[in-house]
């Protein structure tokens, strides 16, 4: 049963999270939360919105899509607050996105160390240089970043 304790107006939810009113209504056309309505149409939030919220928020920041976070979202159970376990397996799978991209971005860093400010004076050398795009074969983009 819920208590009404347990539920939060849009405002203090905006407060908690940091997130402006419009976000959080934005979100909800999203279908990332969904509040209850009151017998007056306004919005109360559970408790754990401020967690849904604060993921979202932090998933964006480190690149996912709000498609990406929806998908994993809907993998939450409605009406109870999400356990430990469930945000694990969320963990799971955005960690090893996560890692995939550190991994590109450090192979990048390091072949770019050889390349910024030289002027690409030695085509033979340059970690970059595809000749005749032989790459190309292997698929679409930089492949001997992607590759690597």
């Amino acid at each position: 049963m819920r208590r009404a304790s347990d539920m939060l107006p849009i405002g203090r939810i905006a407060e908690r999270t940091g997130m402006a009113v419009s976000a959080i209504r934005y979100y909800e056309s999203e279908g990332l939360v969904r509040p209850i309505r009151t017998a007056a149409g306004q919005r109360q939030f559970r408790r754990s919105d401020i967690r849904r919220l604060s993921f979202v928020k932090i998933a964006q920041e480190l690149g996912f899509s709000l498609s990406e976070i929806r998908e994993e979202m809907a993998k939450l159970p409605e009406g109870r607050t999400p356990t430990k376990a469930d945000w694990e397996r969320i963990s799971r799978r955005f960690r090893a996105v996560l890692d995939e991209r550190i991994d590109r971005l450090q192979r990048t860093r390091d072949k770019l160390d050889g390349c910024i400010g030289c002027g690409c004076l030695s085509l033979k050398s340059c970690a970059l240089y595809n000749p005749d795009d032989e790459k190309g074969a292997r698929g679409a983009g930089p492949r001997n970043i992607i590759d690597a």
